[in-house]
């Protein structure tokens, strides 16, 4: 018989690494069902062609280091590619979010000695990848179904994955289409490519994507439900308030501020708390305790940071969101924030 031997204190924890990401997955269905309403069917089947290529990803490196294949029941591995599968265009080429996924698996997080030992979040780190390599279809969302011209069922969103074009032979150009015949873009692209080609923020609320919402038609429907999502996280105690509420703020003041000082130049603050990854980042991605600060004082200025960087990337910078550079950047700060914050020891200077 085998014993396991540990000093005290022998305390009992039914928070177990697999049980958080249960939650955190759990958490994340309020918004996989607004982006199926959205945009279709072809969001789902990323996030489930994401979810299998992580949990195959984990199990061949497992395999390869001669790891105990139990190390597969924490969930990471599946929360991982679930997160990317999440942040993929609907329609972007099967094998984008396969090529993301192992890189985030591999090379971000079983690189470094897997989970606990990564600095960098890993989904992100697939992300960004991706963006840099292929700029064009990682920007290629859907319309809105409301402002589609070509709605595609289950079938055509499978074949258009796989194929480049759904049953009929519609191509993602066609299937970009508004109502109006003109190719639609995420409230985000469309602000910044129009002040880019010389448009006021007025004239570019005219737009459809805008009509009748405070942040862009569809998009605040999503913010809005994995807002709910980490509302129940911090319900449940499984993330802190510090890192969301610090990037909320800091990104809400930074684009209060923008807006105030140049209307015609800056995004409102409604734009861009409600578009894009914001509430995504700010309770999904920032909060992981692997990659964030570790006391509550790094925590504020870890999302405060965040939030800024942001701020900054969406409105001088050349992307049109900026969520994933901001998260890993601020990473790369979380040793030096954690130095200067962490609690000082009794008895010493």
């Amino acid at each position: 018989m085998v014993f396991k031997i540990a000093s005290s204190p022998y305390t009992h924890n039914q928070r177990s690494t697999s049980r958080i990401m249960l939650l955190v997955t759990y958490a994340t269905l309020p918004g996989m069902a607004m982006l199926w309403y959205w945009f279709g069917w072809g969001s789902l089947v990323q996030i489930a062609l994401g979810i299998l290529t992580a949990v195959a990803a984990e199990l061949l490196v497992l395999k390869l280091r001669k790891q105990p294949l139990r190390i597969l029941g924490d969930n990471s591995a599946a929360l991982t590619g679930l997160l990317l599968g999440i942040s993929i265009p609907p329609f972007a080429p099967w094998w984008m979010v396969v090529l993301g996924t192992v890189f985030a698996v591999i090379i971000a997080k079983q690189l470094y000695g897997g989970l606990g030992h990564n600095p960098f979040n890993p989904a992100m780190v697939g992300y960004v990848v991706l963006l840099i390599a292929f700029p064009v279809q990682m920007t290629s969302w859907l319309p809105p179904h409301t402002l589609a011209a070509t709605v595609p069922g289950f079938a055509d969103s499978l074949h258009a994955i796989f194929s480049g074009t759904t049953v009929a032979g519609d191509t993602m150009s066609q299937l970009r289409m508004g109502i109006d015949g003109i190719s639609q873009a995420t409230p985000l692209d469309t602000f910044k490519t129009g002040l880019r080609a010389g448009h006021s923020a007025t004239d570019l609320l005219q737009e459809p994507i805008y009509t009748g919402v405070l942040a862009g038609i569809g998009w605040q429907w999503v913010n809005l439900a994995f807002l709910a999502g980490g509302l129940f996280l911090l319900i449940k105690g499984t993330i802190r308030w510090h890192i969301p509420v610090s990037f909320l703020l800091a990104l809400a003041v930074c684009s209060t501020l923008g807006w105030m000082f140049s209307p015609e130049k800056c995004a409102s603050p409604l734009i861009h708390l409600f578009s894009g990854a914001t509430m995504l980042g700010a309770f999904f991605i920032l909060t992981d305790p692997v990659t964030a600060s570790t006391t509550n004082r790094g925590r504020l200025i870890f999302g405060a940071l965040a939030g800024l960087l942001v701020w900054l990337i969406r409105t001088y910078g050349g992307y049109p969101d900026g969520v994933a550079f901001a998260v890993l950047l601020a990473n790369i700060t979380v040793p030096l924030i954690d130095y200067y914050t962490r609690p000082r020891a009794y008895g010493h200077r």
